[in-house]
Formats: structure tokens, C-alpha cells, sequence
């Protein structure tokens, strides 16, 4: 079983998360941000991964602390869930329309975590979410997951469905990316013999 449960506690947040990579799209989050709840459940539900999430965080400064050290657990939860990664098929990329957005996102599970990111969102909040929280929330997905992650807006004027879209189309990669390959029979995708 490909899964993963991960505690995490500071000054400034209490994670406890739970990710299954083999699920079905079940989720039960609560962060104490709303928006970002529904693109977590919505990461959910596209990538077919289980995911439960409960944060507590300094919210009554910002949602910056909540949002980054979620992305560190999630990146984290990825990375220990994937082990070695032997017998995945490595890359994913998804083309991911939105309405008006269109987002394209690319994956490798390359053990060298690194975030380039490209999202034009044209306004600051959506609601009372700050919308530079995304970047930050990627970057630190990237990062402790140990992926190579593409983001970027191809089209869009709407903030909230270029940030939707983004979402969506990082769990379809992902769940490409993560996908075992029959074929692959249990090897490292990798001339190296290990992806870290």
C-alpha cells in the first residue's frame, strides 16, 4: 500500500495528514482556510488520492504559515508514500482547461525537488485567501516531495479558475507520474537505478 501518515507541529501550525496514492478520490480536509480546503479537495478528487488533512495554524495573522507547512506534510506524505519509486511511470503532464483558464502542468519524479512556476493570477485574493499563497504552496509541495514541477497559465482572467485549473491539473500529472507500470515489472525508472 502506497500511503503515508505524517504529524507536524510548530510555533505556528499542527498538521496531521494521512494520503493514500491508491485511493479513490476520498477526502475530509479542514485547514482553517477555506479556499484552500477546496483546492485540496480538489487535488483529491482528480488525482483519485485518499487524503485526510487537519491543520491548525496562526490564521488570525495570514493563511501564509497554514498554506506552506501544508505543502511541506503533502510534499512529505509524496515523497515517503512513493518509497522508492520503482515501477512508476516517472512523468505526467496535463493540458487542463478551466472555463476561460487553461493550465498546463508537468511532473517528474525525479528526486530533485524544484518548483517553476509561471501563473498569471490577475488579482491578490480570491475572497480572503491571498493568491501569492499559491506559489508558496507549491514550491514547497516540489520540494519535500523531491519532483520537478512545471505550473503554468496558458490562458485565464478569472483568478479563481486559473488557480482551480492549477490544482486540477497537478493531481492528474501526479497521478500519471505516480501511476505503477505493469511493464515497468518493479524497475527504477532511471539509468542511475534511483531517483533521489
Amino acid at each position: 500500500m502506497r500511503q503515508a501518515t505524517l504529524t507536524r507541529k510548530t510555533g505556528e501550525t499542527d498538521i496531521a495528514l494521512s494520503l493514500s496514492l491508491d485511493g479513490t478520490g476520498r477526502y475530509d480536509i479542514d485547514t482553517g482556510c477555506g479556499f484552500l480546503d477546496h483546492m485540496l479537495e480538489l487535488f483529491a478528487r482528480h488525482g483519485r488520492f485518499d487524503l485526510t488533512i487537519r491543520a491548525k495554524g496562526d490564521t488570525q495573522v495570514d493563511d501564509h504559515h497554514t498554506t506552506e507547512d501544508v505543502g511541506i506534510v503533502l510534499g512529505k506524505a509524496l515523497a515517503e508514500a512513493l518509497g522508492d519509486k520503482a515501477g512508476v511511470a516517472r512523468y505526467g503532464s496535463t493540458t487542463l482547461p478551466m472555463d476561460e483558464a487553461l493550465i498546463l502542468t508537468a511532473v517528474d519524479l525525479s528526486g530533485r525537488g524544484g518548483c517553476y512556476y509561471a501563473l498569471d493570477i490577475p488579482t491578490e485574493k480570491v475572497g480572503t485567501f491571498d493568491t501569492e499563497l499559491v506559489e508558496e504552496f507549491f514550491i514547497a509541495l516540489a520540494r519535500y516531495a523531491g519532483i520537478t514541477l512545471h505550473v503554468r497559465s496558458l490562458a485565464g482572467r478569472n483568478s479563481h479558475h486559473i488557480i482551480e485549473g492549477a490544482f486540477k491539473s497537478l493531481a492528474r500529472s501526479l497521478a500519471a507520474a505516480a501511476a505503477v507500470k505493469e511493464e515497468l515489472a518493479g524497475e527504477i525508472p532511471s539509468t542511475k537505478g534511483v531517483l533521489e
